[in-house]
C-alpha cells in the first residue's frame, strides 16, 4: 500500500462557471484555468498518481495542449484511474479537503463524492470531501482563489 498527497490552487475570476468535484456550483465566479479548473479534482489526481509514482497532473494532461481546452477534470480523473490500473494500482480510499470562504461545500458534498467514485470506479464510500475555511485569513479568505488538499492510499493489484 502507497499513500500519495495532491494540493492544487486556482483563483477566481468572473465570467467563468465554478466546477467542484464535478459540480457546477451556482457562484458569481469560477475558477480560471486551461481544464475546467476543478481544484479537488485535480488534487485527487495528483494524489493518485503521486502514491503510485506516476508523476503529476500535469505531466499526464499539460495545460496548453488543446485536447484539454475546458476539457471536465472528472473525464481527466477518470483516465488517471485507467492509468493507475494499467500500472497495477487499486484506489482504496480518497479524502479532500476544499479550502474556500465562499461558496459552502457542505451542500455539494455528497454528489461530487458520487462524481469521483464513479470516474474511479470505485464506492462512494472510498471517497471523502469536505469544505474548511480559512476564516479571513490568506488568499482564500480573501476570496481571490480556491484551493485544494487530497489524500489517496492505493494498493498493488
Amino acid at each position: 500500500m502507497r499513500v500519495g498527497i495532491g494540493y492544487d490552487v486556482h483563483r477566481l475570476v468572473r465570467g467563468r462557471r465554478l466546477v467542484l468535484g464535478g459540480v457546477e456550483i451556482p457562484f458569481d465566479r469560477g475558477l480560471e484555468g486551461w481544464s475546467d479548473a476543478d481544484a479537488v479534482v485535480h488534487a485527487i489526481i495528483d494524489a493518485l498518481l503521486g502514491a503510485s509514482a506516476l508523476g503529476d497532473i500535469g505531466s499526464h494532461f499539460p495545460p496548453g495542449d488543446p485536447a484539454y481546452r475546458d476539457i471536465s477534470s472528472i473525464v481527466l480523473l477518470s483516465r488517471a484511474g485507467d492509468l493507475l490500473r494499467a500500472q497495477g494500482w487499486r484506489v482504496r480510499n480518497i479524502d479532500a479537503t476544499v479550502i474556500a470562504e465562499r461558496p459552502l461545500i457542505h451542500p455539494f458534498g455528497e454528489q461530487m463524492r458520487q462524481n469521483v467514485s464513479q470516474a474511479l470506479s470505485i464506492a462512494a464510500s472510498q471517497v471523502s470531501i469536505k469544505g474548511k475555511t480559512t476564516e479571513g485569513l490568506g488568499f482564500t479568505g480573501r476570496e481571490e482563489g480556491i484551493a485544494a488538499i487530497a489524500v489517496a492510499l492505493v494498493e498493488e493489484t
